[in-house]
């Protein structure tokens, strides 16, 4: 009587448990495929772009062509009126065939003023004004002479550039994080929801599978920053606002390492504030107080661009630095080691973060039934 006895399949004794970094690996690598197969993902990725390209050609092409105020001329160019306008900075005269039609464009809209060569031989001034119903501020104050003006103190940056920068680097942080923020919530509850997670947990530690996912998903935002800021940088190039960009090189560079370590920051938070329930109807309420953290900095910088007190605070502010100190070293305002320090002080808080998001998505990721409350989730 001859006995067999079965082997196992050649390579499955090499097959054991992978190892911490094999894990993170795979489910990072998960992450990254599912991310480029979502079509939404693709489609708010390019209209951020587009939105991005379209600010910067605007913005160029306002700065080369400011608006011209329109005034009526009546008759021949050789006079004392066409003189005037001609010398004047930010008018542009439009000829009119008569006293009549002057009015009658003025009446319609189509200019600001009329312009004429003053009646009187001993005038002071050689032009007389028409206005419709106000004198017209802009067209006297363009034909006026400007005295010499002497500033004790010059501005570091145009008032509007200011606002154009506060509210890019605002709204790339606010779209990134909650397009990227939003997709980790909905992957854990959905996992949750499929029992996949069990699956997964079986195979893998679970400090990986959400390792797995914020290198992952940081991975993606971070490559869809610095895309957004090098087609921001081309197009000030093919734009030639050579000026600009040597203002916002600088800050640039700050934002992409700033958001880098933010963005880890904030994925934890969603992941670990979306481990607590286990609908999806329930995703919005758990993870409203990181959403909130996502939007004040946008909002805080468009309405404070101007505050140095206000972006002072704001750059110390692990959640709000990404925004705040980057916008100070645009405006000049930040010492060379400000920057170091807020960013040292983001690290610290990231890595604290990373230790109690890690800990609440440990014990919260095979409850399901009701939400976990914190304090649960907390103690194990």
């Amino acid at each position: 009587m001859s006995t067999h006895q079965s082997t196992p399949p050649r390579g499955a004794a090499d097959r054991g448990t992978p190892s911490f970094a094999h894990s993170v690996g795979l489910v990072a690598g998960r992450e990254i495929t599912m991310r480029l197969r979502s079509k939404a993902f693709l489609i708010s990725t390019g209209i951020l772009m587009l939105a991005v390209l379209a600010s910067v050609v605007i913005g160029g092409l306002v700065s080369q062509n400011p608006d011209q105020t329109k005034v009526a001329l009546i008759g021949t160019s050789a006079d004392a009126a066409s003189a005037a306008i001609a010398q004047a900075e930010g008018l542009e005269g439009v000829t009119a065939d008569s006293r009549e039609d002057a009015e009658q464009m003025l009446r319609d809209g189509e200019v600001s003023a009329i312009v004429v060569p003053s009646e009187a031989a001993d005038a002071a001034n050689p032009v007389t004004v028409i206005g419709l119903d106000q004198p017209p501020g802009d067209v006297v104050g363009a034909l006026s002479i400007r005295p010499e003006v002497v500033l004790l103190e010059q501005a570091s940056q145009d008032s509007f550039l200011i606002y154009l920068v506060a509210l890019g680097f605002g709204l790339v942080f606010f779209m990134s994080a909650i397009t990227f923020g939003s997709t980790i919530a909905s992957s854990v509850v959905e996992e949750k929801q499929t029992r996949i997670v069990e699956i997964l947990m079986s195979t893998i530690p679970v400090r990986a599978l959400l390792a797995g996912k914020v290198v992952g998903n940081s991975a993606m935002a971070f490559l869809q920053i610095v895309a957004i800021a090098v087609l921001a940088i081309l197009g000030m190039v093919v734009t030639s606002q050579k000026v600009l960009l040597g203002t916002l090189g600088a800050s640039v560079i700050w934002f992409i390492v700033f958001f880098a370590v933010g963005f880890v920051m904030l994925s934890a938070l969603f992941a670990a504030t979306a481990s607590m329930v286990s609908r999806a109807e329930d995703i919005g309420s758990v993870t409203s107080p990181v959403t909130m953290l996502v939007m004040l900095p946008y909002f805080l910088v468009i309405l404070f661009n101007d505050n140095p007190l206000v972006l002072g605070i704001m750059s110390y502010v692990p959640f709000s630095a990404p925004v705040g100190m980057p916008m100070r070293v645009f405006l000049g305002t930040a010492e060379w080691w400000e920057p170091l320090l807020s960013l040292a002080i983001l690290v610290a808080t990231t890595v604290l973060v990373l230790a109690l998001g890690s800990r609440i998505y440990s014990n919260s990721l095979l409850r399901l039934g009701a939400r976990v409350k914190l304090a649960e989730a907390l103690k194990g």
